[in-house]
């Protein structure tokens, strides 16, 4: 029994190794999101800007190790045997609740995961222990948690939510008030002193207040200590006058040398604060066990060892150092968690990832209707001129194009990083283990509101998605606590059983994760995935929609078969995956009709036969997918209820009807595909044919009522798959006519030659 807890350390740092490796994925976009988003510097040099960052901040970080050990518990009350399993639950539930919101792309934070973990299983681990005593109560719990340090670090945590989203959004309306968008002439102005100022708030706040936290301090105290006025000045005017030399020398921006310092601070206040939620368990595990062996291997021994200050470790610190980096470099999951906080801060219009609701509606009313009244109790003068700092350039772009755009500018990237750099560094000397991540993105979203990147084309949207971070900070605090307790609960009840099987449960789960994670990273543009048009003139137009529209009939044709093959089978697995295909392609059409805006500004000259032709296409396109989105979805509901199947004869007559609708598909698909274009008519005059059909299904299924149906559910069923299919008809008809008319005018004889020409720019403009 006693080579169990040897057993339990090495599980315990073998965690601690994957520990790091989802922490960092989580946590990559703390340091990474400003440069990225600004795209000022290449990614490389980013990332070899934050690693140096990352390694130097590891091996710095002792001094924060201490609240893994004493920070929320009191390890006198508690005996070796208990810690041990207290340190295995906390790290089994800490990576898998990191690699669970990894997978799903919302960054959280390590900080509150690793906190509220000690604190369930330290909880649930002191109840079990008042539980057998006989003179001890539920009072006597306060005996054994350090509630006062517990309360400072979650106070510290909430309250730093506000501080820098207020303080992030103070500073860059300051600095967009003095710059504006139109940032480049003010910055050959004002950028050296500009300059001087940020980074002299990241050398002191960062480099020198960064290093109280550290036990290499000492040697420096005497300088640092009671010098910092000359500090400050000193830094200011070395860094100003670097500012002007490195403008004048190289004709670039300050604001590159800001970022690429920034990214360095940010990752190394990270890495000095963040290190403890990783490796700061199995470093006390370490030392406990340690202890223990020292002390005559006695499992009841008290563990008040560990309240002692413990010497650093600086090879386990140096290791540590280099996974973060290592990690930084390979992981896919870092890249998709930095998506999410992107894309709530980009400046111009992107596909959103959130779907607004109640609460973002109403924050946004609200907000809407302040600003409203102090609009108009500002005066008008000086409303107008902060206008005109705030005023963007009149750039557009499709939502395509703004993901390859910046998502931001240098200005804001500046702020971004040394904000939340200095707001970090304060906590990290204050030995307070302050979320990195709440930090670093609260600060994005108060610069990306002052900025007025919320505008009220995306606020709800944005807002929305906010919330949705925030909700899963809390879920993963209440997460946390319930699943630590629970798991200490369950090795606390036989360890040589549980543990085994959690520790299995773990690794099948995060290989589970990352396969999932990995197939969904994986996923390509499909063949016939609907693309926008580029096009500027209407031949253009009218050639590039015959590939959406062959793509869209093709699609449609396998929906229709597939949801007759559904019912007909009763195969609800085939009818489920029906309806996500159609959604996936309700979705393109959605997103094609979201880009009218830009395909009519994006014309050569005001072309009122392109910009109609267009949009009629994308209406009847729209049509289309929401008869074939109905003919799925009570297809599916009707199964899904076990309902009565449809009647030999029902199933019969509708395979009929699809036989006909997939000759007409076929025929239009291949129309299209060789644009020949003459051949719509043909379709077109066939149009009473198979209206004829699906009109006779209908009378007969009006006798069938009459005499023999007794299933008013087949009833409702059948007459709207025959009404819908009707639509479907009409809307696919009404787009080949709309198309032959418009393809028909548009070209004159002595212009059909252009046509090829056109297609053949608009290729090779792609390539």
């Amino acid at each position: 029994m006693d080579n169990i807890y040897l057993l339990m350390l090495i599980a315990i740092t073998t965690l601690a190794v994957f520990d790091i490796i989802v922490g960092v994925s989580n946590d990559a976009i703390n340091f990474l999101n400003s440069a990225i988003g600004s795209k000022a510097i290449s990614l490389r040099t980013i990332m070899i800007v934050a690693s140096l960052g990352i390694f130097i901040g590891a091996v710095f970080s002792s001094g924060m190790m201490e609240v893994a050990r004493k920070g929320i518990f009191v390890p006198a009350q508690f005996e070796f045997g208990e810690i041990m399993l207290i340190f295995m639950a906390v790290m089994i539930t800490d990576i898998l609740l990191l690699d669970f919101f990894n997978t799903l792309g919302l960054p959280t934070s390590t900080t509150v995961s690793i906190v509220f973990n000690l604190l369930g299983a330290a909880v649930v681990m002191s109840l079990l222990k008042i539980n057998q005593s006989e003179t001890e109560t539920l009072a006597d719990l306060t005996n054994y948690i350090n509630t006062s340090k517990a309360l400072e670090i979650i106070s510290g945590i909430l309250l730093s939510v506000v501080i820098a989203f207020s303080v992030g959004a103070l500073v860059q309306w300051v600095s967009r008030l003095i710059f504006t968008f139109n940032y480049e002439k003010k910055v050959k102005s004002f950028g050296m002193i500009f300059g001087g100022v940020a980074l002299t708030a990241i050398t002191y706040f960062i480099f020198l207040k960064g290093l109280k936290g550290t036990p290499y301090y000492s040697d420096l105290k005497g300088i640092v200590e009671g010098n910092e006025v000359y500090i400050i000045l000193g830094s200011f005017a070395f860094w100003t006058l670097f500012s002007f030399i490195f403008e004048k020398l190289t004709k670039k921006t300050v604001l590159l040398v800001v970022i690429a310092i920034g990214t360095f601070g940010l990752a190394l206040a990270f890495s000095g604060n963040d290190l403890v939620n990783f490796i700061g368990v199995p470093m006390a595990a370490y030392h406990s066990y340690e202890a223990w062996v020292a002390g005559g291997m006695d499992v009841s021994m008290s563990m008040a060892v560990l309240e002692k200050k413990v010497p650093a470790e600086p090879l386990l610190l140096f290791i540590a150092g280099a996974i973060m980096v290592l990690t930084l470099w390979f992981s896919k999951k870092a890249k998709t968690v930095a998506e999410t906080e992107i894309s709530l801060s980009r400046q111009g219009e992107t596909h959103e990832k959130f779907e607004p609701n109640a609460l973002s509606r109403s924050v946004v009313k609200f907000t809407t209707q302040l600003s409203n009244y102090y609009s108009a109790v500002m005066p008008k003068a000086f409303r107008i001129s902060i206008g005109r700092s705030f005023e963007k350039p009149n750039v557009l772009i499709t939502k395509d194009q703004s993901i390859d755009a910046p998502a931001f500018d240098m200005i804001r990237a500046s702020v971004n990083l040394m904000v939340a750099g200095v707001l970090i560094a304060i906590a990290t000397s204050m030995k307070l283990p302050l979320s990195t991540t709440y930090v670093t993105f609260m600060v994005a979203m108060g610069t990306s509101l002052a900025d007025r990147a919320w505008g009220r084309e995306s606020a709800v949207y944005r807002v929305a998605g906010v919330l949705n971070v925030i909700g899963g900070w809390f879920g993963t605090a209440i997460g946390a606590f319930v699943a630590a307790g629970t798991v200490v609960f369950l090795i606390n009840w036989n360890p040589s059983v549980m543990i085994p099987i959690l520790l299995l449960i773990t690794v099948v789960l995060l290989y589970r994760n990352y396969k999932a994670h990995k197939e969904s990273s994986n996923e390509i543009v499909e063949e016939d995935s609907l693309k926008q048009t580029g096009s500027r003139s209407v031949q253009g137009v009218i050639h590039e929609s015959a590939g959406n529209i062959s793509n869209v009939v093709k699609r449609g044709n396998k929906i229709y078969t597939n949801a007759v093959n559904g019912l007909a089978k009763q195969d609800l697995g085939l009818l489920k995956k029906n309806k996500k295909q159609i959604d996936k392609l309700s979705k393109e059409v959605d997103n094609l009709r979201d880009n009218i805006f830009y395909f009519i500004k994006n014309l050569d000259e005001t072309s009122i036969q392109a910009s109609s032709f267009y949009i009629n296409i994308l209406g009847y396109l729209e049509d289309m997918t929401q008869s074939l989105e109905y003919i799925s979805k009570v297809s599916h509901k009707h199964v899904n209820n076990n309902h009565k199947k449809l009647k030999f004869s029902q199933i019969k007559e509708l395979k009929e009807v699809d036989e006909a609708m997939e000759m007409m598909f076929s025929d239009t698909k291949a129309a299209f595909d060789s644009r020949s274009f003459e051949q719509i008519e043909m379709i077109i005059n066939r149009k009473r044919e198979v209206l004829d059909l699906v009109t006779d299904k209908i009378v007969k299924q009006v006798a069938r009522t009459r005499t023999e149906e007794s299933s008013p559910k087949n009833t409702t069923l059948y007459f709207g798959l025959l009404l819908e299919t009707k639509d479907l008809l009409n809307a696919t008809i009404n787009l080949l006519e709309e198309y032959y008319d418009s393809f028909d005018s548009s070209i004159e004889p002595a212009t059909i030659n252009v046509v090829d020409e056109i297609v053949e720019d608009n290729g090779s403009s792609k390539e």
